[in-house]
């Protein structure tokens, strides 16, 4: 079966469970609300397997089977988002994450088939060194802990903005701290207690920085023996230290002065732009405007 079919399948199947979810979990009740769930079904846990199978084959294909490695924009957006649903779908496990899964789904849908669009740049023979491959993992598995990192804080921010709409602001620290996403009516009422959302960004956050540190000392270690210098100065390295530092301050910020709700929001998502940017939108300004993958 051709590469495009099996490409096209799996963002139909993302898709069809992206409707799904939006459905049985975010569509409004008649009488208002959103629907009652509680938590994935055997038969939804299983269902979410099959695209993630097949996408995950994809990408063991374009990036760890060939000698020739091919790595552009449209690899990393795709490894991002296979990884923030097979996330989801652990975490689901030990967490009631009901409305989380329609827009992680949704992206994946429009991730899946973008390498098959954009096939990127061949590496060359360094594409097949253990250093280079290594120091990808490591960056693709930072990438995808701060994506989901960034759609949790883009969800705790609906949230809390909804909440200062329809309560006063003692009855939305009430909420805050009782029960949160529950007390609200349509798609939001389906997501988690913010408290429960606030625990998950910070130790997701945690992992993706320690993650993104090694994901930096193997980068230098890597251009060391590259190009004998320890580290080239250029904007992705730019963009990758200030996402870094972003990072650092938001986690510092945390322990020693309880930073949450908008504060810790900004900074997530400051840092999430700002690591985009620093291969992701490089990529994709060279792949696509430019013509020079």
């Amino acid at each position: 079966m051709p590469d495009i079919v099996i490409h096209a399948v799996t963002a139909a199947a993302y898709a069809v469970l992206a409707w799904h979810f939006w459905n049985t979990r975010w569509r409004a009740r008649p009488g208002g609300g959103a629907r009652a769930a509680g938590g994935l079904q055997p038969l939804e846990r299983a269902a979410i397997l099959l695209p993630l199978g097949l996408h995950g084959g994809l990408l063991y294909m374009a990036l760890l089977a060939p000698s020739e490695l091919r790595f552009g924009f449209a690899h990393a957006l795709s490894s991002m988002l296979w990884l923030a649903v097979l996330f989801y779908w652990f975490e689901s496990l030990f967490y009631n994450l009901d409305g989380m899964q329609p827009p992680a789904l949704a992206l994946a849908a429009l991730a899946a088939p973008l390498p098959a669009i954009f096939p990127g740049r061949e590496s060359g023979p360094l594409g097949a060194s253990i250093e280079f491959r290594l120091h990808l993992v490591m960056a693709i598995l930072a990438y995808s802990l701060f994506t989901i990192a960034m759609l949790h804080a883009v969800l705790m921010a609906l949230v809390e903005r909804r909440l200062h709409h329809s309560r006063s602001a003692r009855g939305a620290a009430s909420a805050f701290a009782a029960d949160g996403a529950a007390m609200l009516a349509g798609p939001l009422g389906a997501l988690p207690p913010l408290l429960t959302l606030e625990r998950l960004l910070f130790r997701m956050i945690a992992v993706a920085f320690v993650l993104l540190t090694l994901t930096l000392a193997t980068g230098i270690a890597f251009s060391e023996t590259l190009f004998g210098r320890p580290l080239r100065f250029d904007h992705k390295t730019l963009f990758a230290l200030l996402s870094w530092v972003t990072f650092a301050l938001l986690l510092a910020g945390r322990y020693f002065y309880g930073w949450r709700g908008r504060t810790a929001l900004r900074w997530t998502l400051t840092g999430f732009v700002m690591l985009l940017l620093a291969y992701v939108g490089s990529r994709f300004v060279l792949e696509v405007l430019l013509g020079r993958g």
